[in-house]
């Protein structure tokens, strides 16, 4: 029953809040393994109290106060491990981070007992790891939230970062013509996601062999059948970008598929956001990247030093998003609302 209670009290549908709990209350004790995990409400209460956060930091200075954040990382970061670790710091908490690049969670010992351990100590488990299960599963034993900080799957702190950029730049996203062209991988995935709980009409241009997960596409589409979002898939990388707002693209080749460089060179090669690629977007539009890039491979540096790159306030806004989430997830937003009097 231990699985079963805890699945039942983290689990919220969409367009399923209950009647007469904010969104911001219905997010406390949840996991985020994926975009898909929260309603269009409750994301959007996330990147509210993120534009708050970022204005009036002050108000949420001891929110999380002796609050106990984990990080275990399989993978190499900089931007994911050092806004996790800020956004904690600058709410009165504190982070621990594991170092498990040279040995995969659940190899020593089983993740249902680090589980059980971790819970007795941490109030939070922030992850990122190679396969999304070890997150799913992490959050299927641990009875204290779980935080999905890239998987193979899904990037759904990078996706919400990435949208509150936008609605910095444009207000409100509902409409807004996204464009994502490149590799259909874990980042494509949750930014599909997110613009489809946002209402932006999201466009994915990517070679034919190279799609994103079809199952997530029917999970974007679901999403978008209820707020009014289009979610298209194209191969010409001139179509998808043609009149787009937001232009974005990722590595070609992510960690863990370095052995395919090679092979894909090639095929990515028209789908480089260049000079002449952006030119057939909107003259206002931006572009963005989830970083590192490789420069003059799938971006060009003349587009990503440009003045319509965003990719660095994109890296601020980790920070900013990974507050809300924290401060959400834990229960601490109402100590900022009672500060604002």
């Amino acid at each position: 029953m231990r699985k079963a209670n805890r699945l039942a009290s983290k689990t919220v549908a969409i367009n399923d809040l209950v009647p007469g709990i904010s969104a911001y209350e219905s997010l406390a004790g949840r996991d985020l393994c994926s975009i898909s995990d929260f309603s269009p409400t409750e994301v959007a209460a996330v990147m509210e109290l993120a534009h708050a956060l970022k204005a009036h930091p002050e108000r949420y200075r001891w929110a999380l106060d002796a609050k106990q954040m984990v990080m275990f990382f399989e993978k190499a970061s900089l931007r994911t491990r050092l806004t996790f670790e800020t956004a904690i710091n600058s709410l009165g908490g504190s982070a621990i981070f594991v170092d498990q690049t040279q040995s995969p969670l659940g190899e020593r010992e089983s993740l249902a007992d680090i589980a059980r351990n971790l819970e007795r100590w941490v109030s939070i488990i922030v992850l990122r790891t190679y396969a999304h299960e070890t997150i799913t599963e992490m959050a299927q034993y641990a009875s204290v939230p779980v935080i999905n900080a890239l998987s193979d799957l899904e990037h759904p702190c990078q996706a919400m970062a990435d949208f509150l950029t936008l609605e910095q730049r444009f207000g409100s996203v509902r409409g807004l013509k996204f464009t994502y062209v490149g590799d259909g991988n874990n980042v494509c995935h949750s930014l599909m996601l997110m613009a489809a709980q946002l209402g932006a009409h999201c466009t994915i241009g990517t070679p034919k062999n190279y799609a994103p997960k079809a199952d997530v596409v029917a999970q974007a589409r679901a999403i978008a059948n209820v707020t009014g979002s289009d979610i298209t898939l194209v191969s010409d990388p001139v179509a998808a970008v043609t009149d787009a707002d937001a232009v974005y693209t990722d590595v070609c080749t992510s960690m863990g598929f370095e052995h395919e460089a090679t092979k894909r060179a090639p095929i990515f090669k028209p789908y480089q956001v260049n000079e002449t690629l952006m030119s057939h977007a909107a003259p206002h539009a931006v572009f963005m990247h989830c970083l590192p890039a490789h420069r003059n491979a799938e971006v060009t540096d003349a587009v990503l030093d440009g003045p319509q790159s965003a990719v660095f306030d994109q890296a601020e806004n980790r920070m900013h998003a990974q507050k809300a989430l924290l401060l959400l997830l834990l229960g601490g937003a109402k100590a900022g609302l009672r500060a604002q009097g």
